[in-house]
């Protein structure tokens, strides 16, 4: 049975410390999850904050087959003494380590993703990249997959993390009856079987090859019937799937893979904010200023000032 240790400090969001019991117990699939911390009790973040309990402390990493490290209030600040290490010692072991949401700043201090790709809170990611510089932050991610580390978003407290950990641990027919439990489907499949929506769930991974070629060509300007094709559906199961898949439309996919290739470009080129715009499939100069503020929460030129030594 895998298990799954859920470590949590103060000032967790109340739906990040409930989200993996939710997803787990939808699945049905044997899952033991823990829920650790340094001190016996933390409290949640909100306007009615709640003292809770913890059954385990940081020891209960030691056999944990996933670390998933939630996000807290003092997310800018050091992680708390020892934290850090039970992280390094889970990864060395072999274990997956994630963070859901502004967990990733705790995660990123431990060193761990240095050179590696990572997300947080989208509103978040300019001040990951300015706060910890070795990791290649991914501003259109929701779940970024490096090696053995996970993280996410945090979109509807990890949900999305925690299915893939489900796709991952019992198979992706496991995840995607899970992922139709928990979100209903939208009125259009009212006339699909059963069987052809657990199919098109189970089959989000498909996904993958033209979410890389979206990546890999934000240049490029495909119509959503040419991003259809390469996915090898219609349009509008396409829409759906993108949806459940990344929380986006393609467009929308799309535009974050543009702003995540001028951020690269900003970091490693000199070229003017203007080539950089031509580069990375922008209109005009004044598309990518205003998409990239919008997503990242900066201009480009201060993340170029930033990003470099």
């Amino acid at each position: 049975m895998p298990v799954v240790a859920l470590l949590v400090l103060d000032g967790v969001p109340g739906h990040q410390l409930t989200t993996p019991g939710l997803v787990f117990e939808a699945a049905s699939a044997p899952t033991e999850l823990r829920v650790c911390s340094v001190r016996p009790a933390v409290a949640t973040a909100g306007p009615l904050p709640l003292d809770i309990t913890v059954p385990w402390g940081l020891d209960a990493l030691a056999d944990a087959d996933t670390v998933v490290l939630t996000g807290h209030d003092g997310f800018l600040a050091e992680p708390p003494a020892g934290v850090p290490d039970a992280l390094r010692a889970a990864a060395a072991r072999g274990s997956r380590v994630a963070a859901v949401g502004t967990g990733t700043f705790a995660l990123a201090a431990s060193g761990m993703l240095d050179g590696r790709r990572a997300t947080t809170e989208w509103c978040r990611t300019a001040e990951l990249a300015a706060r910890h510089p070795g990791v290649e932050v991914d501003p259109a991610g929701t779940v970024v997959t490096d090696g053995p580390f996970l993280t996410s978003a945090g979109v509807l407290g990890g949900i999305d993390l925690y299915l893939r950990l489900l796709g991952l641990d019992h198979g992706p027919p496991v995840a995607g009856r899970t992922a139709r439990q928990l979100i209903a489907p939208l009125h259009e499949d009212v006339g699909a079987t059963r069987e052809e929506i657990d199919r098109e769930l189970a089959g989000t991974a498909g996904l993958e090859p033209t979410l890389r070629w979206l990546q890999e060509h934000p240049y490029d300007a495909p119509s959503l019937a040419e991003i259809a094709a390469h996915a090898g559906t219609s349009v509008r199961t396409l829409n759906r799937r993108f949806r459940e898949r990344t929380g986006l439309t393609p467009r929308q996919y799309l535009l974050r893979a543009r702003v995540e290739r001028a951020r690269r470009l900003l970091e490693s080129g000199d070229g003017t904010v203007d080539e950089v715009a031509a580069r990375a499939g922008f209109g005009s100069s004044a598309s990518l200023r205003r998409h990239f503020r919008r997503l990242t929460g900066t201009t480009p030129a201060t993340y170029r000032h930033h990003s470099r030594p």
